[in-house]
């Protein structure tokens, strides 16, 4: 049996195809750097050997699965080639892959994670599936019918992929690093619905996928009434959301969710879309949607000492927007702090001005220094460029933490795509310490 390699294997999507493969009886290792990342996690728990990058962990007879961030120039890379060993590149592998399945991609600039795993938590009440989500988290299911997967949009890498369905949830400027502008994320996403060949389900408000061309159906789904599914009548608490969904304006049932914000319900409605094309129950619907907890690291709450501390995802100005509003949502009686790490110099340059404009929607700001990346370690920028554009930011080090005590029982947003949780558990811990000093 051939033992597939993953270099990089500690990347979110890897470490998901990983998973899904170990379960489906494959022979699965990798290697990576030693830092820690959060979608290690479950290879350990699976028992995968990770290694650290090394070319002599490449043998003879295995198959060598390439990590995104990783370049040909990769001593691994370079040796597999040297030696014959068969390399893909992560989506290509995965583009093969889906073939066994009806297959399911989730896409669009925000969204696609909380999406993937919402709909892999309900398909699965109903049918068999498999499912690889954006945040670290894969399954490989006997006999699974479905597969569920976040593709992205990155280096136009999603065009490796020819899904059944799609759901898109928005397009936006982001990946500046790659996307030269908004015009060039359009032509990436249009080019991905040609490829689409059963169905695509857009969200309708969004003015972009309002324009996407394809060969194949495309249901819209929203707020407004003109969508395909529109949600109406909703009613919103502390503990979640109740909305009735019209299908062509025709009431067709009511669901409730346990998560806070708009962009919930429109992930949800997208969900129902696709399940009632599919021709999938409204109570097994509705029985899925109530049961979902969320995905890793999308509004994670976590309560210390009359503290409320959230890890967030949000690395964009959309993203941080829509946490903001969900957790204005979920605590409408608190101060709500935003500590917020931006992702790569790249995009902090380019969004710079709508970076200030979403985090000032907070009650305070905090900014961590800027967190590069496997592909870009510096920028002509810092993070002082962005404090000088927010009134009354400040700057946070894990040094001191300890200024964030003056909020008391507040709302902590840790937000970023680095390793802002790195400042969540110092935080976490010092509130430890405080209370039993």
């Amino acid at each position: 049996m051939t033992l597939f390699h993953f270099t990089g294997i500690k990347g979110s999507g890897m470490s998901s195809l990983a998973q899904i493969l170990h379960d489906s009886s494959h022979t699965v290792q990798g290697s990576d750097v030693e830092k820690y990342f959060f979608p290690e996690d479950p290879l350990h728990e699976r028992k995968i050997t990770i290694l650290p990058f090394d070319e002599n962990n490449i043998k003879p007879g295995m198959t060598v699965i390439a990590g995104n961030a990783f370049p040909d120039s990769h001593p691994e890379i370079v040796k597999a080639k040297e030696t014959g060993v068969d390399v893909i590149r992560y989506h290509e592998f995965l583009g093969n892959y889906m073939k066994n399945f009806i297959s399911i991609a989730i896409t669009g600039s925000h969204g696609k994670t909380s999406t993937t795993g919402l709909l892999a938590h309900v398909l699965s009440g109903n049918s068999p599936t498999s499912y690889l989500i954006g945040d670290g988290t894969g399954r490989g299911i006997e006999n699974s019918e479905y597969f569920v997967f976040e593709a992205c949009e990155y280096k136009r890498h999603f065009l490796a992929y020819e899904p059944d369905y799609a759901i898109m949830t928005n397009i936006d400027f982001d990946h500046p690093d790659y996307f030269k502008d908004l015009a060039d994320v359009l032509d990436a996403f249009g080019e991905m619905a040609l490829k689409v060949k059963k169905a695509i389900i857009a969200c309708g408000d969004d003015i972009h996928l309002q324009q996407i061309q394809a060969n194949v159906p495309v249901v819209y789904y929203g707020f407004d009434e003109g969508n395909d599914f529109s949600a109406k009548n909703i009613k919103k608490s502390e503990k979640g959301t109740m909305f009735d969904v019209y299908v062509r304006n025709e009431f067709y049932d009511t669901f409730t969710i346990f998560l806070p914000g708009d962009h919930a319900i429109l992930n949800a409605l997208g969900v129902i879309a696709l399940c009632h094309y599919e021709g999938i129950a409204a109570s097994g619907i509705k029985e899925r949607l109530a049961t979902f907890n969320g995905v890793k690291r999308r509004f994670s709450v976590t309560e210390s000492h009359g503290r409320v501390i959230v890890d967030d995802y949000a690395h964009h100005p959309t993203e941080i927007k829509a946490t903001l509003q969900s957790a204005r949502q979920k605590y409408p009686n608190k101060e709500i702090i935003a500590i917020f790490q931006p992702h790569t110099f790249t995009r902090t340059a380019a969004l710079l001005q709508q970076f200030a404009e979403s985090l000032q929607t907070a009650d305070h700001v905090y900014l961590c220094d800027i967190f590069g990346s496997a592909r870009e370690q510096s920028g002509n920028l810092s993070i002082n460029d962005l404090i000088d554009k927010i009134p009354g930011a400040n700057h946070l080090s894990l040094e001191n933490i300890d200024v964030l005590d003056v909020h008391g029982n507040a709302v902590f947003l840790f937000m970023g795509a680095g390793d802002i949780q790195k400042y969540m558990n110092v935080f976490s811990e010092h509130t430890e310490k405080e209370e039993t000093a």
